[in-house]
C-alpha cells in the first residue's frame, strides 16, 4: 500500500468519517472513493485539493511526500 493510501484512510479515520461520507463531500460514490483508499484507483487533482482543503493538510502530506525536500527532488514513487 502506498503512503497516500494510508494517509487517506488515517486521516478519514482520525476525523471520525466513513468513506460514504467523505465520498458525499466529494461528489463521487463510496465505491470509486474507496478504490481511492485501496489504490485501484488514482486520484483526481480537483479531489486531492478538495481533501486538503477539507483536513486543512499539504498536498505533500497527503501524498506522503518527504519532509524539507526542495521540489524536484523527491524519491518518492
Amino acid at each position: 500500500m502506498q503512503t497516500y493510501q494510508i494517509r487517506l484512510r488515517q486521516l478519514r479515520e482520525d476525523h471520525d468519517k466513513t468513506q460514504t461520507e467523505i465520498a458525499a463531500y466529494l461528489g463521487i460514490e463510496q465505491t470509486v472513493y474507496s478504490r481511492y483508499e485501496t489504490g485501484k484507483n488514482d486520484m483526481k487533482p480537483y479531489h486531492i485539493i478538495a481533501l486538503c482543503e477539507y483536513y486543512q493538510v499539504s498536498a505533500d502530506y497527503l501524498l506522503g511526500l518527504p519532509k524539507g525536500l526542495p521540489y524536484g527532488l523527491s524519491k518518492t514513487k
